[in-house]
């Protein structure tokens, strides 16, 4: 296999490549002065199964084009096969019309990479799952839940006091098959939106009075659901609340929304790479998902099931 790194998460393509035992393919990128993008690979590829590791992340139009340019270079240098590894799929919260003239921007980008010469695509954690739908090629979704099980084991000992608690009702699955893990309860935080960008908690399902509360979601942006949620839970009698995120997005006010709120820590993957002030966050800790997603690439080069990684 080839593996080749686009520009936005360097540090995960290369634990990936390290997992893997492979060298990441030399890739010369450039911007001309008018910021159009220029690559060019740097090793042959004819005939080659190729990886390329690219999240599109903020600036997701930047790291998109960049993506579609290396799966064209690709193409154009007679690669047999061409994955796109995009750990956060971004457009993916665009996944429906949601008004009157408004876009499908999910299916827009799933058009554009196969009519850039993707093969398969394989990804993390998908906003909505029916965004598999969207694509006339293989699509793999995998799931961070092994890694946070881990992470779970690893700081919970009393695991009959953890209650396992959904942000919203559109979460509820997948925090009922995590709690099925650990044969813990769920809750439920009812919520309305009164605009994109701001929540505001209703009330809990569930019983949480001394409880350990863990809330799970795919995506944190601008932290007013987790915090709202965090604040609500121990008004309810909750012990402490803590958060497993998949991605980081954190947008600006997030990181100082998190810092002052009642949360004990939020845990995000590191699918999104993170500037200096996320990190240097005593709230926010960051857990790696390297290995799940280079046994994912083993599997597809080797033609195995890629959701035995999941039957726990």
């Amino acid at each position: 296999m080839k593996l080749i790194n686009g520009s936005a998460n360097c540090d995960l393509a290369k634990n990936i490549a390290n997992i893997l035992g492979e060298n990441l393919v030399p890739i010369d990128r450039e911007r001309f002065r008018d910021q159009e993008i220029f690559v060019r690979i740097n090793e042959n590829v004819r005939g080659e199964d190729v990886y390329i590791i690219q999240s599109t992340a903020a600036p997701a139009n930047d790291h998109l084009m960049e993506l579609l340019i290396m799966i064209d270079a690709l193409v154009r240098a007679s690669a047999q096969r061409i994955t796109a590894v995009i750990p956060y799929f971004g457009y993916a919260r665009q996944d429906r019309k949601t008004d009157g003239r408004t876009p499908i921007s999910a299916r827009l980008v799933a058009n554009l990479l196969e009519t850039a010469g993707a093969h398969r695509v394989l990804t993390l954690d998908l906003h909505a799952g029916q965004i598999q739908g969207f694509f006339n090629i293989p699509t793999d979704n995998l799931y961070a839940r092994p890694v946070f099980v881990s992470d779970i084991k690893k700081n919970y000992t009393q695991h009959e006091k953890i209650v396992f608690v959904s942000p919203d009702t559109g979460g509820v699955v997948r925090t009922r098959s995590l709690a099925k893990l650990f044969d813990a309860d769920i809750a439920i935080v009812d919520k309305r939106r009164p605009r994109a960008g701001v929540s505001e908690v209703m009330h809990i399902i569930g019983d949480v009075d001394g409880r350990d509360c863990i809330l799970l979601d795919d995506i944190v942006d601008s932290g007013g659901t987790l915090c709202n949620a965090a604040a609500a839970l121990l008004e309810k009698g909750a012990k402490n609340v803590s958060a497993y995120i998949t991605h980081g997005v954190l947008s600006d006010p997030a990181v100082a929304s998190i810092t002052n709120s009642a949360l004990n820590e939020v845990v995000i993957t590191d699918t999104i790479a993170q500037p200096h002030p996320v990190k240097q966050c005593s709230k926010i800790r960051e857990v790696s998902v390297a290995t799940l997603i280079g046994s994912a690439i083993e599997r597809i080069a080797y033609n195995k099931s890629v959701s035995d990684l999941f039957h726990t």
